[in-house]
């Protein structure tokens, strides 16, 4: 029964970070400035302000893709390597 709340929970964690990543992703390139490439030369004439929400909806995907691959590389990948050398040593 505990197993499978800590599974569920595992679940749900992934799930919140990728969406979250995505949502970030999708407000930068797709709702905030009406473009979906970089700014580049247009940034001249792109308000201050909005240049500042792209920039914080960049950092809060990032901060979220950052979480999730840590997450990751703690509960998946690590316990993984540990068995692996484990059996390698004996």
């Amino acid at each position: 029964m505990k197993r499978r709340y800590a599974t569920t929970l595992h679940c749900i964690l992934i799930v919140l970070l990728l969406a979250e990543g995505i949502y970030g992703f999708y407000m930068v390139f797709f709702v905030i400035g009406g473009s979906r490439w970089p700014l580049f030369a247009k940034a001249v004439e792109t308000p201050v302000e909005v240049i500042l929400k792209r920039r914080l909806y960049a950092i809060e995907a990032w901060v979220a893709i950052g979480a999730l691959a840590i997450y990751l590389a703690i509960t998946e990948i690590l316990p993984k390597r540990l068995v692996n050398r484990q059996v390698e040593e004996e």
